[in-house]
């Protein structure tokens, strides 16, 4: 048996909640990819870590909770990000912990997008703010992101078929492109001024 896909969930959100829908999202997406592909799942909360890291203006004044975040997120095989919409962005301190990754730590990571929000207007954060975001890094984001709302959740579940459907094909897909890296030759990477 090969060894496991090393997959790191970012949790987006500042605020720590039970009933987090952005949590819960990443919950059945990690799922439905572990379906999918033999992986290692660790997750990052933003929460437990906000406080320390809005006290952070550098990377070498981050506190050791943060720091581990983001080795974290830098060695992952897979990156799974998920963020809740605020006022038509993702939060600000989810940008400050991704101001802290490594310029070129995710060069060619996939990145799974998802994002929750209050309502469908919203949608298009996914290609509007998160996309260009990780493609700065150079990461190498999913084309199909998942998008979800209040109304696709009924407490701790997801009820929407649509949503469900959206999450099966999200991961399906990654699994496929994962399944087409690991047969290419990888050519030495060249550093870009």
């Amino acid at each position: 048996m090969s060894s496991a896909l090393k997959v790191v969930a970012l949790v987006g959100s500042p605020t720590s909640s039970a009933t987090s829908r952005t949590l819960l999202l990443v919950r059945y997406l990690l799922a439905s990819l572990q379906e999918r592909v033999h992986a290692s799942v660790e997750r990052v909360e933003l929460a437990p870590i906000a406080r320390s890291l809005g006290q952070s203006l550098s990377r070498g004044e981050v506190e050791p909770a943060v720091e581990q975040a983001l080795r974290t997120i830098e060695t992952a095989e897979l990156l799974v990000v998920a963020a809740p919409v605020h006022r038509g962005s993702y939060p600000g301190l989810f940008k400050h912990l991704v101001d802290f990754i490594e310029l070129e730590a995710l060069v060619d990571t996939p990145v799974l997008l998802a994002a929750t929000g209050g309502s469908e207007r919203h949608a298009l954060v996914i290609d509007h703010q998160l996309r260009p975001l990780f493609s700065f890094l150079q990461a190498h984001t999913l084309p199909i992101g998942v998008y979800a709302t209040p109304a696709d959740f009924d407490g701790e579940h997801i009820t929407s078929v649509a949503l469900q459907a959206r999450i099966a094909l999200a991961t399906e897909r990654a699994a496929g492109h994962l399944a087409t890296q690991s047969l290419a030759v990888a050519a030495p990477l060249r550093r870009i001024a």
